[in-house]
C-alpha cells in the first residue's frame, strides 16, 4: 500500500510545479522513493517530474481515461514508498459535462485514490483573508480529504506570522511557508514551461530547489499526511500501439507524447526508433508506421524547411507506410507552416494542410473523435479521447476529414483532422480510446 498527497492551488500559476519538483527532488535526496503523477493533459511537466524523482511519471486524466486505465496506471507506483500527484489548473476546475471517469479535476483523483490535498497558496497581497480561502477549499466537498495548506510567496516573518494566524483560527494545518523567489521562477513559452530537455541547468536547479523546500517546508510531516492507496491488484490495462516498428519523431521540434502511450507501446511488444527531425534524420526505413508527436515546430520552421534529408525521406516513407502527425507534427505534414513574422516555410507536402501563426488564436480543450477513416492503429468507427492545444490557425486544408470531433461540450468542432492516401493527421493529441 502506497499513500499519496496531491499537490493542488486555487488556480494556475500559483507554484504548484516548482513545489512538486523540489519535494520530489529533496526526497529523493533523502532516499525517499516518490513515484510522480500529474493531472490533467500536460505533456511537459512529466519530464520535469522525471529529472526530479528519478522515476517515471505519467498523466492521470479522469476526463479521457477510463477507470481501468486509471487504475492500472496509478498501480504502477506499487512498490515506492510515497505518491506524489501534481494537479492541474485550480483544484475542482474541470469541465462540464462528465468524460470517461469524471470531469477532468484534480479534486476527483484525491477522491478516488484517497490522496489529501495539498493546498499552495499565494498569499501575496493578503494576510489573514487567506484561511478564507483555505477554509472554502477544505470545506466545499466534505467527501475531499484535505491535509492542509503551504504557503507562497511571503513577504516577511511578520506576513507569515500573520498569515499563520488566520490559518489557526480556521483549523487549517500549515506544512510550510515560502518566501518570495523570483530567482527560482520556471520559464515558459506559449504552450507552457521551457522542456526539462532543453534546460542544461535542470541538475543545479533541481538541486536548488530542493534546499529551498527542505529550509522552509515540514517534509516530515508532510509525508506523515499522505494517506489512501492505488488499488494493488490493479490489472494492466492493453494500449494499442499504432504498429509493431514504430518510428517516432523525438526532438526539441516534436516532443509532445504522452508517457503513458510510449510506455503501453512497448508492453504490447512494440518497438520505438526514434530519430530526429531537427537532426534532419529520416524516419527508420524499417519501421511499419510514423508518428510525428506535436511540439514545436513554429519555432524552428526555417531549419525544417531545409531539411531535405528528413522532408525526403518522409515522403518515400509515406509512399508505402501510414504516417501520422497530431498538431505540430500534424503542420509538419502539411503543405506549408507561416511563422510568428509572417514568413512562409514549405512542410512535407504530404498533406495540402497550410497553417498560420501570423495571427495567433489559442485553442484549448478535450476533444471526443469518431474515425471517418482508418488511422494507424485504429479502425474506421473507432472512438478516441484526446486534449487540443495550439495557437495555430488554418489557412487551407483540402484534403478528406479524419473524423467527427466534438469538444467537452458535445459541440461539433470544424476541426476534423485530414487524410490523404496513407497520411492522416490531427489537432488533437490522442489519450485514450473511448
Amino acid at each position: 500500500m502506497v499513500p499519496g498527497l496531491v499537490i493542488s492551488a486555487p488556480a494556475s500559476g500559483t507554484g504548484k510545479t516548482t513545489l512538486t519538483l523540489g519535494l520530489l527532488a529533496a526526497w529523493r535526496a533523502a532516499g525517499v522513493r516518490v513515484h510522480p503523477f500529474k493531472n490533467g493533459p500536460d505533456y511537459i511537466d512529466p519530464a520535469f517530474h522525471k529529472a526530479a524523482s528519478g522515476v517515471a511519471s505519467v498523466n492521470l486524466d479522469s476526463w479521457a481515461m477510463p477507470p481501468a486505465l486509471l487504475e492500472a496506471l496509478a498501480g504502477e507506483a506499487q512498490g515506492a514508498d510515497l505518491i506524489l500527484s501534481e494537479g492541474s489548473m485550480g483544484l475542482f476546475d474541470g469541465v462540464v459535462r462528465p468524460g470517461a471517469s469524471g470531469m477532468g479535476a484534480s479534486a476527483e483523483l484525491s477522491k478516488r485514490f484517497g490522496w489529501p490535498v495539498v493546498l499552495v497558496l499565494d498569499v501575496s497581497g493578503q494576510a489573514q483573508s487567506a484561511a478564507a480561502i483555505a477554509h472554502g477549499f477544505k470545506t466545499l466537498d466534505p467527501a475531499l480529504p484535505f491535509a492542509g495548506v503551504i504557503l507562497n510567496k511571503v513577504a516577511s516573518p511578520r506576513h507569515e506570522a500573520l498569515v499563520r494566524a488566520g490559518m489557526e483560527g480556521a483549523g487549517i494545518r500549515v506544512f510550510g511557508a515560502l518566501p518570495k523567489r523570483e530567482a527560482i521562477a520556471l520559464p515558459s513559452r506559449h504552450l507552457g514551461l521551457v522542456q526539462a530537455e532543453e534546460r542544461t541547468d535542470l541538475p543545479e536547479l533541481l538541486e536548488d530547489l530542493a534546499a529551498f523546500v527542505v529550509s522552509h517546508v515540514d517534509l516530515p510531516a508532510l509525508r506523515h499526511a499522505a494517506g489512501g492507496c492505488a488499488r494493488p491488484d490493479a490489472k494492466a490495462y492493453p494500449i494499442i500501439p499504432p504498429g509493431q516498428r514504430i518510428a517516432l519523431a523525438r526532438d526539441a521540434a516534436f516532443s509532445f507524447v504522452y508517457p503513458h502511450l510510449m510506455q503501453g507501446w512497448r508492453a504490447a511488444g512494440a518497438e520505438i526508433l526514434p530519430f530526429s527531425a531537427l537532426n534532419d534524420e529520416a524516419p527508420d526505413a524499417s519501421a511499419d508506421v510514423c508518428w510525428l508527436p506535436g511540439g514545436y515546430p513554429e519555432l524552428h520552421a526555417g531549419r525544417l524547411a531545409g531539411n531535405a534529408r528528413f522532408l525526403g525521406g518522409l515522403r518515400r516513407f509515406a509512399e508505402a507506410h501510414p504516417v501520422h502527425g497530431e498538431c505540430g507534427g500534424y503542420m509538419a505534414l502539411g503543405e506549408a507552416l507561416i511563422d510568428a513574422s509572417g514568413a512562409r516555410h514549405a512542410m512535407a507536402g504530404l498533406l495540402g494542410l497550410v497553417t498560420s501563426f501570423a495571427k495567433r488564436k489559442m485553442h484549448l480543450g478535450y476533444r471526443r473523435a469518431t474515425l471517418a477513416v482508418p488511422m494507424p492503429g485504429f479502425g474506421a468507427g473507432t472512438r478516441l479521447r484526446g486534449h487540443e492545444f495550439h495557437y495555430a490557425s488554418i489557412l487551407e486544408a483540402p484534403d478528406s476529414p479524419l473524423a467527427e470531433v466534438v469538444d467537452a461540450s458535445g459541440e461539433l468542432l470544424s476541426e476534423c483532422g485530414s487524410v490523404r492516401g496513407k497520411v492522416t493527421g490531427t489537432f488533437f493529441h490522442l489519450v485514450a480510446v473511448d
